[in-house]
């Protein structure tokens, strides 16, 4: 496994894309370092499932039932991170942020276990870095269009009224709305005539122990006729994801590394499987690190000025989850 800077990862994704040459790849939040194999099927250490597309070779699944401990870190220390980006909301500097948190968890499962496991649309496993189970598609490049699907807003679909109240909620309205325009603008600096499809549907996420929706629109436009040869150059000029920053993104990372304090690594970054046509790609959210044999399950949502506190900490919370029974 070699991981390479993300000139390197840029580059090769225009020549492979340019010569029909099927490839997988990974690229950190930070876009310094990523994985780039071409004709991804002929291996199986870097493990991925896009949407019925794999190259899971065949292997005995542990069916124990899987346990699942977490340390989240305490209120007080989420509300200072929580605190700092406030002050750029307040101040009108930002309009909406994602706010993420890194909380050791302990299970008794390994991650090519959890990998095998999961019921997910998009699954990555890279051995002693992370597993994903990602439910939220990045782009899609395909016939010469683009699409993307921004994710934001979620809720327990137990409680009463579930659907109604996630999709009346003013502060959940503000994120997605500030999102999908986001999404908007930065599709149309690289594609003609973008249009928002679908706006604030609602998916249905099966985790072990409870059912999240989740709410997501749909973007799309028309690539110029050249788009095969420079993937590379389209992906990279949308990185990292709105879905995942904020807006306006550029001073959203800022108070991201401000509140945050730490890097990401390849959470919140993206994956992609191209098969020699299409190109498919997933934000790297969902998702388990490891690092010395422990790990860390890193999630977050999206913050707004009228964001509270303790409802957007359970949030994250909620999030800790692994995809199956």
């Amino acid at each position: 496994m070699k991981f390479i800077d993300s000139d390197q990862i840029r580059t090769g994704i225009n020549k492979a894309a340019s010569q029909q040459i099927p490839f997988f790849f990974a690229i950190d939040y930070e876009m310094s370092e990523g994985l780039l194999i071409e004709n991804p099927m002929d291996q199986s250490e870097i493990l991925f499932h896009f949407n019925g597309i794999d190259n899971i070779p065949s292997l005995t699944i542990n069916c124990q039932k899987a346990e699942l401990s977490i340390s989240p870190i305490p209120i007080e220390e989420y509300l200072t991170k929580f605190d700092v980006v406030q002050q750029g909301l307040k101040s009108g500097e930002i309009e909406v942020v994602n706010l993420t948190i890194k909380t050791p968890i302990i299970t008794n499962i390994d991650c090519q276990e959890i990998f095998l496991r999961s019921q997910s649309p998009y699954r990555v496993y890279v051995p002693g870095k992370f597993v994903c189970f990602s439910p939220e598609r990045f782009v899609k490049i395909e016939n010469g269009k683009i699409s993307s699907n921004p994710m934001k807003g979620t809720i327990d679909a137990s409680m009463a009224n579930a659907e109604q109240v996630i999709l009346n909620d003013t502060k959940e309205i503000a994120e997605h709305n500030t999102t999908t325009q986001l999404i908007v603008e930065e599709l149309s600096s690289i594609a003609r005539n973008v249009t928002i499809k679908r706006f604030r549907y609602i998916d249905r996420i099966e985790l072990s122990n409870k059912t999240l929706l989740q709410v997501s629109s749909e973007v799309e436009g028309e690539l110029p006729n050249d788009y095969i040869s420079r993937i590379g150059e389209i992906l990279f000029s949308l990185l990292p994801a709105g879905s995942i920053t904020g807006s306006p993104k550029i001073m959203a990372k800022k108070y991201i590394d401000r509140a945050e304090n730490q890097p990401r690594g390849y959470y919140s970054g993206i994956a992609g499987y191209f098969d020699g046509k299409t190109l498919d790609t997933a934000v790297l959210i969902r998702f388990i690190e490891t690092n010395n044999g422990n790990m860390f399950f890193r999630s977050g949502g999206g913050v707004t000025s009228e964001s509270i506190c303790e409802k957007e900490y359970q949030e994250v919370l909620d999030k800790i989850y692994l995809p199956f029974v």
